[in-house]
C-alpha cells in the first residue's frame, strides 16, 4: 500500500504540472454539477404548479420548462468544455511519462537493456501506458463531478428536509465499505495482468524479429505452445481482475436501491403528514438516485485506476531506475585524438561471482593495429565493451591519449571512434540517412566516395532510387553482407581516429571480403584499431595479436611470431584450414 501511495505521488508530480487546466476542470465539474442539481428544483416547483384538477398554473409551468431548457443547454456545453480539458491534461500526462521513459532508455546502463528483454520494456512504453491513459481519463471525467455531485446533492437534500437527508447519510458508509473491500483486491490482480502482458509482448516481439530462424528450426509448434502457456496465464489473472472490478458496480448498485427504497418510504410518511410537497419529494427522489449514482460511477473508477496505477508503477519503476553514472562536471572533451590506448591491471566481470577479465593490461601506440583473438566466452567483446565504455571497469584504469576514459564525456570519447559490429543495425529511412547518422553534414561527393571505398556503391546504384531508397526496419529485404556494406560506409564517412571491427566482414562472401580489407587497410592507415575476428585469415597483417582465453591474455605478438611459438594460436589458426 505506501508503494501504490508512492506512485501516486509521483504521478501527481506530473499532473502538477497542468495546474491552470486542472483548476479549470475542478471549477467547471462544479459548475456543471450546480446546473445539474438545479434541474430537479425546477421540476419540483413545476409538479407544484399544478395544484389540482382544472388548477394548473401554466404560465408558471412554460416559464419554469424555458428555465430548464437553458440550464440543460448549458450544462451540456460546460461539459464539453470539461472532457476537453480532461483529455488534455490525459494526454500531456502520459506524452511526458512517455518521453521520460524514452529519454531514460537512451540513459540506461547497457546493463539493464541486457538483464531485460526489448519486448517487456516496449510494453511499458506503449501497453501500460496506454492502459494508464484510460484509467486517468476516467478518474478527470467522472472522479470530480461524483464526487462534487455527493456533496451537492447532500446540500439539497438538506434543505428541503433534513430528517430524509439523515437516512441517506446514515446509510452511505455500507456503500463506500463494499467498494473499499472489492477495490482493496484488484490491485495485485491488475498488477499481475501488467506483468503477464509485458511477458507476452516481449515474446511476441522476439518471435517476430527471428522468425525466419524459429522456421528454420521447426520450432513453430513449440512456440506457440510458449505463447499458448503465457495467454492462458493472461486470460486468468486477466478473468480475476476483471470479475473483481465488474462486481463493484453491482454490489454498490444494490445498496444504493435499499438507500433510494428507505427514501422513498420516508419520503411518502413526510409527504402524507404534510411535512414535504409532492413536488419537493418529487426533487428528493431524484436527488436520492442522483447521489447513489456517483457511487457506482466512482466504485468503477477506482477498480479502473486500481489499474491505472498498476501500470504507472511499472513505468515509473522504469523512468526510477538507475541511469549510466553522468559524466563529471568538469570531465575534458577528447578532441585532436593521436590513438594512444592504454590499459592498465583492468578487472571485469558482468556478475561478481562469475569473474571474466583479470588484471589485463596493453599499450597501443597511434596508428598500430591490435587484433583479439580467442574462444568464445574469453571476453574479446568485453574488451570492445569496455573500451568504448559501454561498461566501467571494476578496477584498473583504460586512458586515451593519456586521459582516463572515465575523466572525459562519453559523447566525444565514443566519436572517437569508428564503430562496425556482427550485428548490423539500420533504421526505416533512406539509404543516405543511414549512412550519414553519424554526419548529418555530409556532402553528395563524401557520400559517393565512401560509399566507393567500401564498394557499396555498386548496389546501392542499382537499387530503385539509389540513396534515396527507402529500406524498413533493419534493412528490410537488403541481404545480410549489404547491411553490412552499408554500416562499413557509415564508418568510412564519419573517418574516426580510432576504429573497432568486431567481426565485421563475417556477413561478407569471401571475394567481397578481400575487397574490403583492401578498403579497411586504407581506412585504417595511420589509425588506431581494434579487431575482433574469429576468422584468422583477416588478422594476419595486425601489427599485434593477442590470443585471449578466460579474460586473460595468454599469448602475444604478430602472425610469424605467434605461428613459430607454435601454442594456442598456431592451435586455433591450422584448425581453421585442416580439412
Amino acid at each position: 500500500m505506501s508503494k501504490n501511495k508512492g506512485t501516486i505521488k509521483k504521478v501527481w508530480q506530473y499532473i502538477s504540472r497542468y495546474r491552470f487546466f486542472l483548476i479549470l476542470s475542478i471549477i467547471l465539474a462544479a459548475v456543471t454539477v450546480i446546473l445539474t442539481l438545479y434541474v430537479p428544483i425546477l421540476v419540483g416547483n413545476a409538479i407544484d404548479c399544478i395544484i389540482g384538477p382544472g388548477n394548473v398554473d401554466f404560465a408558471g409551468i412554460i416559464k419554469i420548462l424555458a428555465t430548464i431548457g437553458i440550464v440543460v443547454g448549458l450544462t451540456a456545453v460546460m461539459q464539453w468544455i470539461m472532457n476537453a480539458v480532461n483529455n488534455k491534461i490525459t494526454y500531456n500526462v502520459v506524452r511526458d511519462l512517455r518521453l521520460a521513459a524514452f529519454e531514460k532508455i537512451q540513459k540506461l546502463p547497457f546493463s539493464y537493456i541486457d538483464k531485460h528483454s526489448s519486448g517487456e520494456i516496449v510494453s511499458r512504453v506503449i501497453a501500460d501506458a496506454d492502459q494508464f491513459a484510460d484509467g486517468l481519463l476516467m478518474g478527470f471525467t467522472q472522479l470530480f463531478t461524483g464526487v462534487m455531485t455527493i456533496f451537492g446533492t447532500l446540500v439539497f437534500m438538506f434543505r428541503i428536509n433534513v430528517w430524509i437527508a439523515l437516512v441517506v447519510v446514515v446509510l452511505t458508509p455500507i456503500s463506500l465499505l463494499v467498494a473499499k473491500f472489492i477495490a482493496s483486491r484488484t490491485y495485485t490482480m491488475f498488477m499481475k495482468q501488467s506483468e503477464t502482458r509485458g511477458e507476452q509482448t516481449s515474446l511476441i516481439d522476439e518471435m517476430i524479429n527471428n522468425l525466419k530462424v524459429v522456421k528454420a528450426f521447426s520450432r513453430e509448434k513449440k512456440t506457440v505452445e510458449e505463447f499458448d502457456e503465457i495467454n492462458e496465464r493472461l486470460y486468468d489473472c486477466s478473468l480475476k481482475a476483471v470479475f473483481y472490478s465488474s462486481i463493484t458496480n453491482p454490489a454498490t448498485r444494490f445498496v444504493n436501491n435499499i438507500v433510494y427504497a428507505a427514501v422513498g418510504l420516508t419520503g411518502a410518511i413526510a409527504a402524507c403528514t404534510g411535512h414535504i410537497s409532492v413536488g419537493m419529494l418529487s426533487s428528493f427522489l431524484s436527488y436520492a438516485n442522483q447521489y447513489t449514482k456517483p457511487f457506482n460511477e466512482i466504485s468503477g473508477v477506482v477498480t479502473e485506476l486500481q489499474n491505472a496505477i498498476a501500470c504507472a508503477e511499472r513505468l515509473l519503476d522504469l523512468i526510477n531506475e538507475k541511469q549510466e553514472l553522468p559524466d563529471a562536471d568538469d570531465a575534458k572533451i577528447l578532441s585532436d585524438v593521436k590513438g594512444y590506448v592504454d590499459i592498465d591491471n583492468v578487472s571485469f566481470s558482468y556478475s561478481p561471482d562469475k569473474k571474466l577479465i583479470e588484471n589485463f593490461s596493453l599499450h597501443v601506440k597511434p596508428g598500430k593495429r591490435t587484433a583479439i583473438v580467442g574462444p568464445t566466452g574469453c571476453g574479446k567483446t568485453t574488451m570492445i565493451n569496455l573500451l568504448m565504455r559501454f561498461y566501467d571497469t571494476d578496477s584498473g584504469e583504460i586512458s586515451v591519449d593519456g586521459e582516463c576514459i572515465k575523466n572525459v564525456k562519453r559523447h566525444s570519447l565514443r566519436a572517437s571512434y569508428g564503430m562496425v559490429l556482427q550485428e548490423t543495425w539500420l533504421k526505416s529511412g533512406t539509404i543516405r540517412e543511414n549512412i550519414t547518422m553519424g554526419r548529418p553534414d555530409a556532402t553528395e561527393e563524401e557520400i559517393i566516395e565512401a560509399s566507393k571505398a567500401a564498394h557499396s556503391y555498386g548496389f546501392i546504384r542499382r537499387l530503385p532510387n539509389g540513396f534515396d531508397t527507402v529500406i524498413g526496419e533493419d534493412g528490410g529485404s537488403l541481404s545480410q553482407g549489404q547491411k553490412q556494406l552499408l554500416c562499413i560506409t557509415r564508418v568510412m564517412l564519419c573517418h574516426p581516429p580510432m576504429l573497432i571491427l568486431d567481426e565485421a566482414t563475417s556477413s561478407i562472401d569471401t571475394r567481397t571480403e578481400i575487397r574490403i580489407q583492401k578498403a579497411f587497410n586504407s581506412l585504417m592507415e595511420g589509425k588506431t584499431s581494434f579487431i575482433v575476428a574469429h576468422r584468422l585469415s583477416t588478422i594476419r597483417e595486425a601489427d599485434t595479436i593477442l590470443v585471449m582465453r578466460d579474460g586473460h591474455v595468454i599469448e602475444q605478438g604478430n602472425h610469424e611470431e605467434l605461428m613459430d611459438k607454435n601454442g594456442f594460436y598456431a592451435e586455433l589458426y591450422n584448425s581453421q584450414f585442416k580439412h
